[in-house]
């Protein structure tokens, strides 16, 4: 199981929007050469930034802007705009455990409840830390 990178991009585009906000239009293109990625795959992501209402992207001069103060954007926040998690849950259960095998048949049983405290416990941190301490942390490290 592996959390995709759209999440850690997503953060990366974030600080970069805010660093270089006064001093460049901050397109998808600017941010695909921070990032090293397609332009497309941070045209995506600023799309659902955007649909969470997280950050604004001027269409014609392009750029983006991040919508709300940055001490209110949590980790979680962006991980729930940009991963594509079904029906909410972190893992995903494979889907026909063998009922006539004793494991197979209690599988659910053994690791559901368990799964649900592990994702808990990650989203109650990821919650615990917005954008405006990646932000402080970015700030002691960037020299712009």
């Amino acid at each position: 199981m592996q959390i995709s990178s759209r999440f850690t991009i997503a953060v990366h585009v974030l600080i970069c929007i805010e660093t270089f906000k006064n001093d460049y239009k901050v397109t998808s293109d600017f941010l695909a050469s921070s990032v090293n990625v397609n332009p497309v795959v941070i045209r995506r992501l600023l799309q659902q930034l955007k649909k969470a209402g997280i950050i604004t992207v001027r269409r014609g001069s392009g750029g983006a802007d991040i919508e709300k103060p940055l001490n209110t954007i949590t980790l979680l926040d962006v991980y729930n705009a940009v991963e594509c998690v079904g029906g909410g849950e972190l893992f995903h259960f494979h889907e026909n455990p063998n009922q006539q095998c004793p494991v197979g048949k209690n599988i659910h049983t053994i690791l559901d409840e368990r799964l649900d405290e592990i994702q808990k416990a990650m989203e109650k941190e990821m919650q615990s830390v917005s954008i405006k301490d990646m932000m402080d942390d970015a700030k002691k490290l960037i020299s712009v």
